[in-house]
């Protein structure tokens, strides 16, 4: 018995890492993400055609359920879960991802807008005419069949595929390390693109794009950079940039519609989510020029509507949408496919290459199998019309016998012996007979209803075409040139039944940048004492009465192209655009102001337009007893939300005053401070220096322990009074001073 220290078997950890990753990544590789370059399928795609195949489900058969499919497809060669498999069935359903769909789905197997498909229990399949012409001829030992994962089945390896199935339906995966992505391509363009290689091996990739332009994507589209092409072919990958195609329309009240009719292809099964960014760019104020978006496809084809205002760039908004959304879109190209066991990244010419050297292996077993078949059928037609000739002397060895062993050893080995003849000169005939063991069986079981001579003169017609048949296969089989022949009448069978138009465009498009266009327009920012905000155009807000007016507290008036500017206590500026405040009507509620900039819980001490702002200086007063005047171009930032002063720990704006050009001129301004116990003090603007924002400022008024400053004012000369804890404060009862001395006490009963 062994012992505890022989049972353990010592491993490096590392190298054991590395080992069991490396199977890993080869098992995902082969059996799973990548497909073979031959038939152009994975190793699941596979395995449902051919689990469809045995079921029996051809076109020309009612459908089966999607449960019974995936069910075999599981249960006997590919035991990787249910819905993996149903993902793979649904996909070569889609004729929107697919030019030649492998399956033809009966129910809902989703939609290119992006619905999922039902339930693999309420829907129905088949197989479609393009899977035929990767199945037919199974049957005929033209591929090699191996065991499935439990030995109890066994699976084609490859598909005998008469269509290059890889470049016309192309594919995604991703592996462990490395991804493959094949556009598809027009299967009449490819067709001929085969045959050219045919016809001349040593064509190059440039010829061959005579044939094959480029990918042809069944949502259609344009591909913008064309030139490109040429070296994705050459080096198997690169870049393609993908556009839809479109029509203006024109619309009501002097608009203009964009009317997309033709999707990327990346956006194949997403087409909801195109439309949603499109929405998302007109309500966000994106593009101001788009009036209104609306889906309205339909079974006749794919129709978004982009309504365009009045009088606005069409092309200029195209450029940005195209910029901005999925629009245009890219595409990663990446010709990687398996041959031999190995992951290989190919050009045009070897895929097709290698394509062609399948189809001659294929043809090559095919017709031997049809001349092993026309050879035993002729072998047996010879030894009935044979056998017609002495049909008198059979009959006599038939009636003769004792057993049909004997009857049979006769005509093969011409052995007599215990057979009852006629005549000595039947014997000596019968002794001379040597049928093959094939002829005899078939003489043994011909009915006489093959001795009529119309029947006669049907086995040696048969025996003609049958020797017409040989000299065929041979002919084939002794001469490349032949067996091409052969393949290219099929193929060009399949281009007669699979060809389509062309459906995406080559066109050299340069992209041009969008260059934002506004109409200049006057509005008025209308805030209530909740923070509720609404914007408005100045006539509609011109037309409300003075009642409706009282119940903003704040009304701020700038252009469309301006920006609201909001200071708090705590020192910061939030920015909002014009064009992202709500337009509302008079009667409408209006947009919380905390959910437009996101302000939480900081007081707004001053509204102002950025316009405004910036030609005119701000005075900061904090809560500690700081002073500074800010220039309003300190301020100019593309940042919604920035610091617009610098605080102490603890310290809070008091105050903030905007003042004009004119106000800082005339220098006759004077600040008022009036602390929270009462304190007051009074001087100059004059004597405020103008300082960066990022500067603390300077003191404006001696504080003792415990006080602040709870009023800050800046009033001209004019000013008589200012209001001070709901109470009115005479501006001459207020002491002037220099800035920075003590405060005097303020009686406010006055």
């Amino acid at each position: 018995m062994l012992t505890k220290e022989q049972t353990i078997i010592e491993l490096d950890f590392a190298e054991e890492m590395k080992n069991s990753y490396r199977d890993y990544a080869m098992s995902v590789i082969m059996a799973r993400a990548l497909p073979d370059v031959r038939d152009g399928l994975k190793p699941v795609q596979r395995r449902i055609l051919y689990a469809m195949n045995e079921l029996g489900l051809d076109p020309k058969k009612p459908h089966r359920k999607s449960a019974r499919i995936v069910g075999d497809t599981m249960g006997k060669y590919h035991p990787h879960g249910d819905s993996s498999i149903y993902d793979a069935l649904v996909h070569m359903t889609e004729d929107y991802s697919l030019s030649i769909p492998l399956v033809d789905g009966h129910g809902n197997f989703g939609s290119i807008d992006g619905d999922s498909a039902a339930a693999m229990r309420y829907t129905e399949a088949r197989l479609s005419e393009g899977a035929m012409t990767l199945l037919n001829n199974l049957d005929k030992d033209l591929v090699d069949f191996i065991p499935n994962f439990d030995n109890s089945e066994k699976e084609p390896v490859v598909l005998p595929a008469s269509l290059p199935n890889l470049l016309i339906n192309g594919t995604t995966g991703i592996a462990v390390g490395m991804a493959t992505s094949i556009p598809p391509h027009n299967p009449g363009e490819v067709i001929d693109g085969v045959i050219a290689f045919m016809d001349v091996p040593n064509i190059s990739n440039e010829q061959l794009m005579l044939c094959i332009p480029g990918p042809d994507f069944p949502t259609g589209g344009i591909i913008t950079n064309p030139d490109d092409i040429a070296n994705i072919y050459s080096t198997g990958e690169g870049r393609l940039k993908i556009r839809a195609k479109y029509e203006i329309e024109n619309s009501d009240y002097g608009r203009k519609n964009i009317v997309i009719t033709e999707i990327p292809y990346t956006m194949a099964g997403n087409k909801t989510k195109l439309v949603e960014s499109l929405s998302a760019v007109m309500k966000d104020k994106v593009f101001d020029e788009i009036y209104d978006v609306r889906d309205e496809s339909s079974k006749e084809g794919i129709r978004i509507v982009v309504e365009v205002k009045k009088d606005r760039d069409i092309q200029n908004l195209l450029n940005g949408l195209f910029k901005k959304t999925p629009l245009e879109d890219t595409l990663t190209v990446n010709l990687l496919a398996v041959k031999d066991k190995q992951p290989i990244v190919f050009d045009l010419k070897s895929m097709i290459a290698e394509f062609v050297t399948f189809q001659e292996e294929l043809y090559t077993k095919e017709y031997r199998h049809l001349l092993k078949k026309a050879e035993s059928r002729k072998e047996i037609v010879d030894g009935l019309i044979r056998a017609t000739d002495v049909i008198d002397l059979i009959i006599e060895i038939l009636r003769g016998s004792s057993s049909t062993s004997q009857a049979k050893n006769c005509l093969i080995h011409g052995n007599t012996e215990n057979i009852r003849f006629k005549s000595r000169a039947s014997e000596q005939q019968a002794s001379s007979l040597d049928f093959t063991e094939r002829q005899a069986d078939a003489i043994l079981s011909m009915p006489l209803g093959r001795l009529i001579g119309l029947e006669i003169q049907k086995l040696h017609e048969e025996g003609k075409e049958l020797l017409k048949s040989i000299d065929n296969c041979h002919k084939i089989l002794g001469n490349t040139k032949e067996l091409h022949k052969v393949i290219k009448k099929r193929l060009k069978e399949f281009k007669k039944q699979f060809s389509a138009p062309r459906r995406t465009l080559l066109t050299n498009i340069a992209n041009t940048d969008y260059v934002e266009e506004f109409k200049e327009e006057d509005l008025m920012i209308l805030i209530d004492k909740f923070g509720y905000t609404k914007c408005m155009d100045s006539a509609s807000c011109g037309r409300m009465n003075e009642e409706s007016l009282k119940e903003f507290a704040h009304i701020i008036p700038l252009k469309n192209t301006d920006k609201l500017c909001l200071f708090t206590a705590e020192g910061n500026l939030y920015q909002l655009k014009a064009s992202s405040i709500p337009r509302c009507r008079a009667k409408d509620k209006g947009t919380l102001l905390q959910s437009l900039c996101k302000l939480g819980q900081e007081d707004i001490l001053l509204y102002t337009s950025f316009s405004a702002l910036f030609e005119a200086q701000l005075l900061f007063t904090t809560k500690h007893g700081y002073i500074k005047q800010v220039s309003g171009t300190e301020f100019e930032t593309v940042r919604a939300v920035t610091a617009s002063t610098k605080l102490e720990q603890e310290d809070r704006i008091a105050g903030i005053t905007l003042l004009s050009a004119s106000d800082v001129l005339e220098n006759s301004h004077k600040v008022i401070l009036i602390t929270k116990k009462e304190k007051t003090l009074g001087f100059p603007l004059s004597d405020v220096s103008e300082m960066k924002k990022t500067g603390r400022g300077v003191k404006a008024m001696q504080l003792t322990d415990g006080d602040e400053i709870e009023l800050a004012l800046c009033i001209p000369p004019a000013q008589e009074s200012f209001v001070f804890r709901e109470k009115e404060i005479p501006a001459k009862k207020i002491k002037m001073r220099r800035r920075g001395a003590k405060g005097e006490k303020i009686n406010l009963s006055v």
